[in-house]
């Protein structure tokens, strides 16, 4: 089995959180995401999620803490994901593979279709929403 590690960015603000929404016909079709990818060789956590919200969503960012990591499996990978907190640096998006950006509260979040991963995620942000 091949194994991969994978990224999310959560950016946290005014007891809100950021999610994009991927365009249709692609992974994730249609679903909420917390913006973030697969590392190239090399590459930190901090440098693929730099990389990876320039080239998803056109802005910087500054990478925090580790705040969740797992292993799930999809289409035979073993994927390491790790979630962490970080801090736009412009509001200003340009979306590549998304067709919506939000900030979203608590029971927004809870009521939005994310697929498997995100949904773990998800779990951890609504009780940092809760208690903001």
């Amino acid at each position: 089995m091949d194994e991969r590690i994978t990224t999310a960015g959560v950016a946290l603000r005014n007891g809100k959180v950021l999610v994009a929404l991927r365009e249709k016909g692609g992974a994730l079709s249609g679903k909420w995401e917390f913006p973030g990818g697969k590392q190239r060789w090399g590459e930190s956590d901090e440098d693929t999620l730099r990389r990876e919200y320039m080239e998803e969503l056109g802005v910087p960012v500054a990478v925090g803490d580790l705040i969740l990591s797992f292993d799930f499996v999809n289409k035979d990978t073993l994927y390491h994901l790790h979630a962490h907190r970080i801090d736009l640096l412009s509001d200003d998006f340009t979306l590549s593979v998304h067709t919506d950006v939000r900030w979203v509260d608590h029971g927004e979040l809870l009521a939005l279709d994310m697929g498997p991963s995100d949904c773990q995620i998800r779990s951890r942000v609504a009780s940092f929403l809760l208690n903001s």
